[in-house]
């Protein structure tokens, strides 16, 4: 059994699941994006998700990429020095391919960039249903290569670069680690999946463990999947589920990250078994007293700054 909750992620999940009922159709995830939004600009909103860094230059840009164009939170240490080349970390938000923006994850994408000294760009990604798979795998496979391609105007060095993400971010950076190695480049140094999704269609135990817990349900995941497949639901590509790769062999070192009380805690620990005999150096760190979407929960789950020191530490290592 996980270790139990903190007493404030206890009270932060009872009142979440009685103000914030589970999407059952597409209409209702688009108009619960909406409100999640305009939440992160409240003082709840921040005192939930955290501040940017002290020490952090926080800019905009934008990429151009299949045909539109995406929005990049590039964060960048005040401190570096200029015209210095710098480290950088491609950070992929989650919220079930349905939801969220790159300001979702900017409390850790700061605090990555001071404690690594890295650039770490954040991109948006085309959202199900109005697009969905694979929509978003391909703005996030398409995003990295426009981020190493134009890495000198990020202020960044393109040979030193990972991939980050959480949850359907997670998925969508595990993808990204598949196309690099397909393709031959860019060339990665590490990938961090943060409780990611890696499977579409099999459940593990950890799904009736927590079937019921909170951000996270079982019956949301399967909505989230199903909304972002659409008609392909059924689809058994690595691009929908990396767990499906013939081969995992040549991937970059890798850090998962799992929450004891997550749906999707099994996951991460059966993409560690996969990669390891694929001969991928790989590190699984679980967080007992956790729920999913911890690491952008600062200010309700004490592990998030636990998992904030350990992806630091291993992205220090690598980059």
């Amino acid at each position: 059994m996980p270790a139990p909750l903190a007493l404030r992620t206890r009270i932060f999940a009872t009142v979440l699941k009685r103000f914030a009922p589970e999407p059952a159709d597409a209409h209702e995830m688009i108009a619960l994006r909406g409100r999640r939004d305009r939440l992160r600009e409240t003082v709840v909103g921040r005192a939930l998700f955290g501040r940017i860094a002290t020490g952090v230059v926080t800019t905009e840009r934008t990429a151009e990429v299949n045909g539109g164009t995406q929005r990049l939170l590039v964060h960048r240490p005040a401190a570096a020095r200029p015209g210095a080349a710098l480290p950088i970390v491609v950070n992929l938000h989650g919220g079930g391919w349905c939801l969220g923006a790159p300001e979702q994850s900017a409390w850790l994408a700061s605090h990555v960039a001071a404690a690594v000294g890295a650039v770490v760009v954040s991109p948006s990604y085309r959202l199900a249903p109005e697009h969905p798979y694979p929509a978003a795998a391909d703005d996030a496979w398409a995003v990295l290569r426009w981020i190493a391609d134009h890495a000198a105007d990020l202020g960044g060095d393109a040979t030193r670069l990972a991939v980050m993400g959480d949850s359907a971010g997670g998925n969508l950076a595990a993808v990204c680690a598949l196309h690099a190695r397909e393709a031959g480049g860019p060339a990665l140094r590490a990938q961090v999946l943060i409780y990611p999704a890696v499977e579409m269609y099999e459940r593990y135990p950890s799904e009736e463990e927590h079937a019921h817990a909170p951000v996270l349900t079982s019956t949301q995941m399967h909505i989230f999947s199903r909304l972002y497949l659409g008609e392909q639901y059924g689809v058994e590509d690595w691009q929908a589920s990396p767990l499906r790769a013939d081969s995992h062999a040549g991937l970059p070192p890798t850090l998962i990250l799992t929450a004891g009380h997550d749906p999707l805690r099994d996951h991460g620990s059966r993409y560690a078994d996969r990669l390891r005999p694929a001969g991928v150096e790989v590190h699984l760190r679980d967080y007992g007293p956790a729920i999913h979407g911890f690491v952008s929960l600062p200010g309700v789950v004490p592990a998030a700054r636990l998992a904030l020191d350990d992806i630091a530490a291993f992205l220090r290592k690598r980059l």
